[in-house]
This record gives C-alpha cells, sequence and structure tokens, in this order.
C-alpha cells in the first residue's frame, strides 16, 4: 500500500538555513527514504518556491501567510491565524490521507469540523506559550512585549484546547513530551528527536582562537544573551569574544563597538558561521528562553570545540553531559578563563560521536514516525 502524507509547513523549508527549518526540511529525504509520497503544503512570507523541495514531495503547495492586521483574529493566536487558509482546507479534502502539521502554528484546521474524522498529527516545536510568555521577558521595546504577553495568553488556551482535536503529538525535547502529558493531559503525545543535516562530528582537537556566541540576533532572546555576555562577562576580559548571526540591531552593534576585546559579524554566509565555529576555542551559549531544543547548540556540539551553557539551555536534553554547565556570571567568567587554555581532546571529541550518533538518527525516527502513522495510529 502506498504511503501518502499531507506535511502542512509554517514556513518554506529550503534553503535550512536557520535553526527552525532544519526540522522541518530535513524529515523530507528520511521520510522519501521510507516509500512515503510527501504532499508538501508550505506557507510563506518572504521566501521564494524552491525548485529543490520536488526532489523529495510529490506535488509542493505554496500559501501566502496573512501578516499583520489581515493575521490577526479575535480567538486565534496570530501565530494560527495567519496560517488559516480555506483553499488548502479543499486541497486536503480532495483525499484522505493522514495530515501531518509543522508547529501549532499549521493547526488551524484542528478546529474545522469537516477534518473530524481525519488522522491528524503535530510537531510541537516549543511549548509556544511559554515560549512567548519568555520572549515577554527579554523583549525592550514596548508593543513587541505587549504582543508576546497577549499571544502567550492566547496559546495558553489554544494548546490545551488543541491537544482534544488532534490524533497525536510529537514534541522534540522530553521536556515538553512531558508537559503536554501532566500539565495539558495529552494521552497521545510522544518525544521524536529532531532532524539534522547529515552532519558528523567534525569538531577539531586541540586550541581555537576566540569565545563565539551565534544566534538569530533579530530574536529578543538571543539579543539578550549577547547583550548580558558583552556587558556581564567579557566587559572586563582581555579575551576575544565573536558575536555573530542574523540581523543584529543597531544597539547591539554600537554595545559590542564599545568593548575593544569583543567584534560583532553580521548575516555571514552558512560557509563563513561554520569557518567561525569551527575556529572558536569556546561556545559561550547562555540561554533566557528554556522551551525546545536549540539548533546552535547542536551545531556546536557537531563541529565546535568547549561549549559552555546555562541549564536553560540544555533543560528538557540529555546534551548537558557533553557541555560546561554553569549559571552565575562571576562562575561564567571563572570557567571562560579555565577552559581558553585547555585544548579539547581526542577522548571529548569521541564521546560526542557516540553520544550524538545514538540519540539523532534521522533514518531511525522516520521509521518511527512511518510506524506511529500507519500501523499505531492506522
Amino acid at each position: 500500500m502506498d504511503k501518502h502524507l499531507h506535511i502542512i509547513s509554517l514556513d518554506v523549508p529550503y534553503p535550512a538555513n536557520y535553526g527552525g527549518v532544519y526540522d522541518l526540511f530535513y524529515k523530507l529525504p528520511a521520510l522519501q527514504a521510507q516509500g512515503v509520497k510527501i504532499h508538501l503544503h508550505c506557507f510563506t512570507n518572504g521566501r521564494p518556491e524552491q525548485e529543490e523541495l520536488n526532489r523529495y514531495c510529490e506535488e509542493v503547495f505554496y500559501y501566502k501567510r496573512n501578516t499583520g492586521h489581515k493575521g490577526f483574529a479575535v480567538n486565534l493566536p496570530y501565530i494560527v491565524a495567519g496560517r488559516k487558509n480555506e483553499h488548502l482546507f479543499e486541497r486536503l479534502l480532495k483525499d484522505n490521507h493522514p495530515i501531518f502539521m509543522e508547529g501549532v502554528h499549521c493547526t488551524a484546521l484542528t478546529l474545522d469540523r469537516r477534518f473530524d474524522k481525519r488522522r491528524k498529527f503535530v510537531r510541537i516545536h516549543n511549548v509556544e506559550h511559554d515560549y512567548y510568555n519568555q520572549l515577554y521577558k527579554c523583549s525592550t521595546q514596548p508593543f513587541r512585549k505587549f504582543y508576546y504577553l497577549w499571544e502567550s495568553r492566547l496559546l495558553k488556551n489554544y494548546e490545551q484546547t488543541l491537544v482534544d482535536h488532534a490524533t497525536a503529538f510529537w514534541s522534540v525535547t522530553e521536556k515538553d513530551a512531558e508537559y503536554y502529558r501532566n500539565q495539558l493531559h495529552c494521552k497521545t503525545m510522544d518525544y521524536l528527536p529532531l532532524f539534522l543535516p547529515p552532519w558528523q562530528v567534525h569538531t577539531q582537537q586541540g586550541m581555537g582562537a576566540y569565545c563565539l556566541y551565534h544566534g538569530d540576533l533579530s530574536v529578543a532572546a538571543n539579543d539578550y544573551a549577547a547583550r548580558w555576555l558583552v556587558e556581564k562577562i567579557f566587559a572586563n576580559s582581555d579575551l576575544p569574544i565573536v558575536i555573530t548571526g542574523k540581523n543584529p540591531s543597531k544597539a547591539l552593534e554600537d554595545l559590542v563597538h564599545e568593548n575593544e576585546n569583543a567584534c560583532i559579524v553580521a548575516n555571514p554566509s552558512e560557509k563563513e558561521m561554520q569557518d567561525m565555529i569551527a575556529k572558536a576555542h569556546i561556545h559561550v551559549l547562555p540561554c533566557f528562553n528554556d522551551t525546545g531544543i536549540k539548533i546552535k547548540l547542536l551545531n556546536a556540539l557537531y563541529n565546535g570545540r568547549h561549549c559552555l551553557v546555562n541549564s536553560a539551555m540544555v533543560s528538557g536534553t540529555t546534551l548537558g553531559s557533553l557541555c560546561h554547565v554553569t549559571e552565575t556570571p562571576e562562575v561564567f567568567r571563572e570557567r571562560i578563563e579555565q577552559l581558553f587554555h585547555e585544548p579539547f581532546t581526542q577522548e571529548e571529541i569521541a564521546t560526542r560521536k557516540i553520544f550524538l550518533h545514538d540519540h539523532f538518527n534521522n533514518e531511525a525516527s522516520a521509521r518511527q514516525m512511518v510506524k506511529w502513522i500507519w500501523e499505531v495510529y492506522a
């Protein structure tokens, strides 16, 4: 029997040039290799159509995401309302294939009675109301703070309702799975590891040249983390720190330029980013938003040397065993001074290879999805 699957993607999942689309994109070739015929539906807000997606899918459809006032609804979160699309619904109703929704963002159809008898599966990328609440706490702009708080409140009610309207849910962390089970009383929640690029551990032993923080700097939580590092950790340090990522604010750039041992690299290419990761000696990755799993940490573990993090960065994961975990600015500074003079060893590289292979395997995860969709929940 042919296995057909509709996948609704919250964004165009190619190119995989930011962390949020890694899981979306690398799932496609993995499922195709398991014989799944994918019918992909992408919402777009600036990212163009991509011929590359046709290599992995039977067909690919694109829908414009409603933004601004067009994306608001009284009783739906903004991330959901902007992706409610009747053309998509009509297309899905032409057959009876199971539907896989990437993120709470794509779940508006679960409230439509026409889909009551369809098998519907949801990928949980975050406990979204918690994620938006933490963005509210990190943001310094009044309008954004209001939006994040309002969205968080809408999402809390919406996520509670959602658990009764889909067949099953699969989270990216064990922590999020436990939240859905214990707090939202979801009985069909399981953990499914992230789908990742075909990374091998390419970490180089020995010494690197600087400390590095990288991330999408337009995200409030990442901007906050970068500021925290410059102001609290490296303000009186002689050690070099590089801040790099997408779309830093002018305020962040000005702050970095005030520190003669710090520099900022805005909007590096993928090759430049990977080169900076390979040459760094310490990846200093504090996190002030402990939901989901952070691709930047996984990238550093596969391709970089020492990783110094706080507990929020590894919350809900088992990655803490591969990192140096600490909390306070004082201890961060002490550990940086210590690690900067410690070579990264072959033994540490070997430990990473074993651990990451065992925990992140696209083929095994795709087989698990096939089993769930066409056996467990058939």
